[in-house]
């Protein structure tokens, strides 16, 4: 079979039972009863997730990390709030609109585990933590710590304070294999000091899939009166956690990635108490200065995106948040664990389970990650984004709940060959 009939094959696993509804439902209780270890590996149910899926045939889509497609029963939800709210016109944006995003983000801040009162829907993680390190009080000599792996926008805003304001930015590396939590704690605690003003941590590396030891970093540096903001773009509805837990002060995250909401979906959370410490990045009058809500201020905009958002959370609260963790966990495991012990091959991403879910990187020694892409989709049909930075060189993969193990077998196959 060559490779095009693989994959279009592979694309139709589960086509049979197209799962939305009761139907997706009732699959899904076939498997409650059993631990989601166990599940993470039942071949035939995740065929049946997939068949919820449409996909596209013409490659093995491991890119996901950048925007999760909607299954069709969270798509089909969207055009039907997006032909209401047509329907309805200048009534709805005017009457019901502000109280209907109000209760999604109450939704949305009980899968989280926060208080409705410290979350909002913003469109994006860049516009939720770029309020934040745009709308801090800023003074000439405040430090601000981060991460050269951190995620571009937020680290381009933090050269925009400095230039504005004066502030001095103190960057560290994070190692892609420590052997400890104390390891990342001590690398942010030995920046810290009586001039720094916030921390910027990002929950899972962007980049690699390293999850951080958030909680321990945040209370490492409130014992020395710093404030931290998370950057959770990759970990909401990718691993089980309660934002309280985690003891941040912010927390900001795109919606469009693994709870798969339609493109333009954010959050953003701000520990009860501290909003009033922030400039709203479009003024509103009229608010208390502690109300969250004066920060959620961003003019006209596609109402349907919000409204998608309950759909979302239904559709991953009905797979079962463990199960989909394990099942990412599973997956990333089974490719990686075949190429780390291969000499051409690079793994970018923690060996240990606790440190790391469903992303992970790999490049080939002496191949640029670019040219790695390229011949990824090229030759072997994958796609893939190529990570040339940061002291990451490689490819980022990505698989989702539709991946199968048939197409990862063909990216073990790739690194395999690939010299």
């Amino acid at each position: 079979m060559n490779k095009r009939s693989f994959i279009k094959k592979v694309a139709m696993a589960g086509i049979g039972v197209p799962l939305t509804g009761n139907a997706l439902a009732n699959w899904v209780d076939r498997v409650n009863h059993l631990p989601a270890e166990k599940v993470a590996s039942d071949e035939s149910f995740w065929a049946g997730i997939r068949g919820g899926y449409r996909l596209k045939p013409d490659y093995i889509n491991l890119e996901n990390g950048y925007y999760n497609i909607m299954p069709e029963q969270i798509l089909e939800n969207y055009i039907k709030q997006i032909r209401e709210i047509n329907y309805q016109g200048a009534y709805y944006m005017r009457t019901v609109q502000f109280d209907n995003k109000k209760s999604m983000a109450t939704k949305l801040a009980a899968m989280t585990g926060c208080s409705p009162e410290e979350l909002i829907i913003t469109r994006n993680t860049t516009e939720s933590l770029d309020m934040i390190i745009g709308g801090i009080h800023w003074k000439s000599g405040d430090e601000a710590v981060m991460a050269e792996q951190d995620y571009g926008s937020m680290q381009e805003m933090f050269k925009q304070v400095a230039a504005r304001f004066g502030v001095v930015n103190k960057i560290v590396s994070i190692p892609n294999h420590p052997a400890t939590d104390e390891e990342i704690v001590q690398l942010y605690a030995a920046q810290l000091n009586s001039n720094t003003r916030l921390l910027m941590i990002p929950h899972m590396v962007n980049i690699t899939g390293h999850i951080l030891p958030v909680q321990k970093i945040c209370d490492m540096a409130h014992g020395k009166g710093v404030a931290v903001m998370v950057d959770g773009a990759h970990a909401i509805a990718h691993i089980e956690f309660k934002i309280a837990d985690l003891h941040c002060d912010y927390y900001g995250a795109s919606l469009h990635k693994w709870l798969s909401v339609p493109l333009g979906s954010g959050m953003l959370y701000v520990k009860k108490g501290k909003a009033g410490d922030i400039w709203p990045l479009l003024a509103e009058g009229g608010k208390d200065a502690n109300d969250i809500s004066r920060l959620n201020h961003i003019g006209t905009h596609p109402a349907a995106t919000d409204l998608a958002i309950g759909a979302a959370i239904d559709y991953y609260n009905m797979i079962g948040p463990a199960r989909k963790e394990a099942r990412l966990r599973y997956l990333q495991q089974y490719w990686t664990s075949k190429v780390r012990s291969l000499p051409n091959v690079i793994v970018n991403t923690p060996v240990d389970a606790a440190r790391c879910c469903g992303i992970a990187n790999a490049g080939i020694k002496g191949m640029k990650p670019g040219e790695l892409a390229d011949t990824l989709l090229k030759k072997y049909k994958i796609y893939t984004v190529a990570i040339d930075s940061a002291n990451v060189q490689g490819c980022r993969i990505t698989p989702n709940v539709f991946t199968m193990p048939e197409e990862l077998d063909v990216l073990v196959k790739a690194l395999t060959e690939l010299k």
